[in-house]
């Protein structure tokens, strides 16, 4: 069934792209060194919705979702880490 490869593919790409859209808040932070504007409580939030899915990955052998989730735990990790740091 070739769709159902598109949409592991498109679910895939999807999860990178989830990962990758933390980056610019992180470079914005470190730019600028004010965390103001981020939310705390929802960067927590994020990540850890973050590690629960990751970790329900790895329970259920997804290993895709598991790796796509760690990767959004890295990139919004890194943001949160920031905005205690510049607070």
């Amino acid at each position: 069934m070739w769709w159902r490869y598109l949409i592991e593919m498109f679910f895939s790409l999807g999860l990178f792209i989830n990962a990758a859209l933390f980056v610019p808040q992180a470079i914005q932070l470190y730019r600028t060194k004010d965390s103001k504007a981020f939310s705390l409580l929802t960067f927590g939030g994020f990540n850890l919705i973050q590690i629960f899915t990751m970790l329900h990955g790895l329970l259920m052998k997804d290993y895709i979702l598991a790796t796509g989730f760690f990767l959004s735990v890295l990139s919004c990790g890194t943001v949160t880490v920031m905005i205690l740091v510049y607070r």
